[in-house]
């Protein structure tokens, strides 16, 4: 028999049906050769700094830095039963080999991992790797399945990645929070994040504006204005000296301009699109993508590629006649695709570029989730504008004069409308507005113009605008990337499959908030980033630790190299702050302290609610309860004021009528509050006997 371990069940499910495992068992189902069993995200995680030694449950200065001479992993609380079960499965005498199916990426192959240690397993190992869940995809998957060695690289690139994140975040977190007798956060990729969020925000704040003037004149659609004037009086004199006169145009540069059409999607662009288009989050692009990959109507979606594999070409081909069919932007639309643009296999590494598949010719749009039914709508409509013509136009820079004075004016005329043509389509479809471009005006050098209408406008300089999901995505995939060209690997913050992520945290964290559209730090965060050192906040050096997990995973760097530069850092930080004065200690004070709601089941101190959270008054403890904790949300309720106080007087509370918000289906049940650990606690449904 071969024991095949997804991520998800539902995914198991997805490849079973597939492979011919029809049997449920409790954890599992069996059949035609095979055993297909399943994760629930992270089973296997690292010790807590207090489980290498009991010294650790206080944070002390003189402990740190921290750094396990043999790194230990546990079973995490909640997961217990699903491991067991897969332990016994790997165990099984029937079972003669393991076959990871887990996600086709580093997290994924880290999950797996761990699980197959913890086990104790040394049965022979293979990895599916995949791109699609439509059922050719998984057949051919299962039909060249390779030996689990070939990913080993992998997999230390994402346990160091692991231990890189725990080292950061236990040593900067207890050193800071001690100095400043606060409990401050401190992550790896997380605080360089908000510490770009922060340094946005500050340059709005000093930036000053200033007022200028312009004068223009126009006739018909015709709109040419000055260059800028600081005094009003002086664009008031252009102005009159303007007004009902004749004007010419002295030159007129002409140049051809081709905008190529815009690549696939990888992950963060098509966040940035979703987030520009539709205001959609980056987490709830992800969700949405998660979900249909599940449903098999769109490939991988935590890829850095956007391309596809040569051999793609003529698949492509016949997906994008089904989505010219399928689409209902698409009506009408006419063009020669030339798919040969989008093929590159030497662009492709783990996984190609994010494209529908041809499952969606038997899908009802109309029965998928909003969300879903644009994100798809906005995938499928980059196929079409990828492999469309360039858009071409002639642009015309004109300087015309009037009365001795010069003005400026530009316009164009587009020559070819290419991609732009399904752009725009789709674009209406949604409501969406189209950007104003400049006019389209025929414009000869020596022809005149007039009698001008003239007047003058008042304008101011703009300061910077505050990171969007879109922009600030855009600048963790760029972070130390400012110099290199588009060819060149790509350093930045986190990954596509964990960039979501972070900018969630920051906001859980009550570091950075929204508003509206815009991404703009707390009193909290802009602390935070105040009191760190540049080593912990800088994106450059964060990105440059990414590059270093690439390499590890391309087996051009050791893990040990990695690791080590981590853990000097680590104590060089140690030795550097032993000690800070109490005015930069009272960065912190003068916030109002919240209302005590009882004691903290770790070291008995008080409780008191801040504004995301209640915390423990204890510097030195890290329990907390999130409000908007997502266990709690998933089941539809919310962490309020007075559910945190049974929850500290007993330890549970019972739930009636409880939602789920994933299957909409009530029911009541008792949760229990596990274990807090070293900080997040987690919560257990109990369901009462029937």
């Amino acid at each position: 028999m071969k024991l095949v371990i997804a991520e998800k069940p539902s995914v198991a499910m997805a490849l079973a049906s597939v492979i011919g495992a029809r049997t449920r068992k409790d954890g599992y189902v069996e059949g035609n050769g095979y055993i297909v069993s399943w994760c629930v995200g992270h089973l296997v995680g690292l010790c807590d700094a207090s489980e290498y030694d009991e010294k650790y449950k206080k944070w002390k200065y003189e402990d740190l830095p921290i750094v396990p001479k043999r790194w230990k992993h546990k079973v995490l609380e909640g997961t217990k039963k699903q491991f067991g079960i897969l332990k016994k499965l790997m165990r099984d005498s029937k079972v003669d080999e393991v076959i990871c199916a887990t996600d086709a990426g580093r997290e994924g192959e880290l999950i797996f991992r761990l699980v197959y240690e913890q086990a104790g397993c040394k049965k022979p190992m293979k990895r599916l790797w995949i791109s699609s869940m439509e059922e050719q995809a998984i057949k051919d998957g299962f039909a060249s399945l390779k030996d689990g060695s070939c990913y080993d690289s992998l997999y230390q690139s994402a346990l160091c990645r692991a231990k890189a994140d725990w080292l950061v975040g236990i040593n900067a977190s207890r050193l800071f929070s001690v100095l400043y007798n606060q409990n401050l956060k401190v992550g790896r990729v997380q605080t360089p994040t908000l510490a770009m969020i922060v340094d946005r925000n500050q340059k709005i704040k000093e930036f000053t504006k200033e007022k200028y003037y312009m004068v223009h004149i126009k006739f018909d659609e015709m709109d040419a204005v000055t260059e800028h004037f600081q005094k009003k009086e002086d664009a008031d004199r252009v102005a009159a000296d303007c007004m009902e006169r004749m004007c010419e145009v002295e030159k007129d540069d002409v140049k051809e301009k081709t905008v190529r059409p815009p690549k696939l999607y990888d992950l963060t662009t098509l966040q940035r699109e979703a987030n520009r288009m539709f205001g959609y989050t980056a987490q709830q692009t992800l969700d949405a993508m998660q979900e249909m990959y599940e449903q098999k109507l769109v490939t991988y979606p935590r890829t850095d590629s956007q391309y596809l594999t040569d051999e793609m070409g003529e698949s492509t081909e016949t997906l994008i006649q089904m989505l010219l069919g399928k689409m209902p932007y698409a009506e009408g639309l006419e063009y020669q695709p030339d798919v040969s643009k989008v093929l590159n296999s030497k662009k492709v590494s783990d996984h190609h570029a994010i494209i529908p598949t041809m499952e969606i010719a038997k899908a009802d749009n109309g029965e998928l989730k909003e969300r879903n039914r644009k994100i798809l709508y906005l995938i499928s409509a980059r196929v079409l504008t990828a492999t469309a013509d360039p858009y071409i136009y002639e642009s015309h820079k004109c300087q015309i004069t009037c009365n001795y004075h010069t003005f400026y004016f530009t316009a164009k005329k587009t020559k070819q409308e290419g991609f732009k043509a399904i752009e725009n389509k789709l674009k209406q479809f949604f409501g969406v507005k189209i950007e104003k471009e400049e006019p389209e005006l025929d414009i000869w050098a020596g022809k005149h113009y007039g009698p001008c209408d003239s007047f003058v406008s008042e304008h101011f300089t703009q300061p910077p605008k505050q990171y969007t999901e879109d922009t600030l995505l855009s600048a963790m995939e760029r972070a130390g990337n400012e110099e290199l060209t588009e060819d060149t690997e790509k350093k930045g913050l986190g990954t596509p499959a964990t960039r979501a992520a972070i900018i969630e945290k920051l906001i859980q964290s009550g570091f950075v908030k929204r508003e509206k559209k815009n991404l703009v730090p707390t009193d909290d965060g802009n602390v935070l980033i105040t009191v760190l050192p540049d080593e912990i906040k800088s994106p450059k050096m964060t990105a440059e630790w990414e590059m270093a997990l690439n390499h590890i995973a391309q087996n051009t760097e050791t893990a040990d190299e990695f690791l080590n530069g981590i853990t000097e850092l680590m104590q060089e930080l140690v030795a550097r702050y032993q000690g800070i004065s109490e005015e930069k200690k009272n960065q912190f004070q003068g916030k109002a302290k919240g209302e005590v709601i009882g004691k903290c089941p770790r070291c008995g101190a008080d409780v008191r609610e801040g504004k995301v959270n209640f915390y423990c008054s204890d510097r030195n403890c890290a329990f907390t309860l999130w409000k908007n904790d997502k266990f709690l949300a998933s089941q539809g309720k919310r962490m309020n004021k007075a559910t945190a106080k049974k929850f500290l007087s007993r330890g549970k509370i019972h739930y009636k009528d409880l939602v789920s918000r994933k299957t909409g289906r009530q029911y009541e049940a008792t949760v229990e509050m596990v274990d807090p650990g070293e900080g997040n606690v987690q919560f257990n449904l109990i369901f009462p006997q029937r």
